[in-house]
């Protein structure tokens, strides 16, 4: 197969380091995430949203574009759990409607972000994950990352509206749209064959939708 560029985006719990995960590893293709450990802002946000929401946008902005961009140049193939266009589209909207981030910094947020994106090469694949919000709430609690304690229930229904937005009116590749709620890419191996099928297809040129629930 042609050298291919993938991008995995979704809610918070959704299971897009999971699929990326497993993807990667069965397609032998580079994988990349979402700097978590390394990120000097994360924890703090999740503490004090209003105090550092800007300083962490600003953060994944130059994080994600230099992601982005190796990958994309890269030879091999690869995929990336969480992409750049959601840092603007989703989290610095939300940021925004909550009070966390002034309308200033939001606009110049907006100006970097369209000078950076704009000379990015395109995915090929965007793979949209979702589930109901009781949903990933429960896999957010599960894991017991400290990080996100202060993840609510109506923080992951603001998020989800905007990715829904923002994911119906995505122009610059196929969009594969996966109900993850009764998936398990992890340990139901026909559930990973029955995507990795669905993305083959689509990046051989067969139109795709949406993926159905499995079982």
């Amino acid at each position: 197969m042609a050298k291919r560029f993938i991008l995995v985006a979704g809610n918070i719990g959704a299971g897009k380091t999971s699929l990326t995960e497993r993807l990667g590893e069965q397609l032998g293709w580079i994988t990349a995430y979402e700097s978590v450990r390394d990120n000097p802002y994360l924890a703090d946000f999740y503490s004090d949203m209003r105090a550092w929401a800007f300083h962490l946008q600003v953060f994944f902005l130059g994080h994600r574009a230099e992601q982005h961009l190796a990958l994309a140049r890269s030879p091999d193939s690869a995929i990336i759990d969480r992409s750049i266009y959601e840092d603007a589209e989703i989290f610095t909207r939300a940021s925004l409607a909550l009070g966390n981030v002034a309308q200033r910094d939001y606009d110049t947020y907006w100006r970097l972000y369209n000078l950076v994106v704009a000379h990015l090469p395109p995915p090929d694949l965007l793979i949209y994950l979702k589930a109901p919000v009781p949903v990933l709430l429960d896999r957010i609690r599960s894991r017991g990352r400290e990080i996100e304690r202060g993840v609510t229930a109506d923080y992951l229904g603001l998020l989800e509206s905007f990715y829904d937005n923002w994911a119906s009116s995505f122009d610059l590749s196929p969009v594969l749209t996966i109900k993850s709620d009764d998936l398990d890419f992890v340990h139901k191996p026909r559930h990973l064959e029955t995507v990795m099928r669905r993305v083959h297809s689509i990046l051989a040129g067969k139109e795709e939708m949406e993926f159905p629930k499995g079982n």
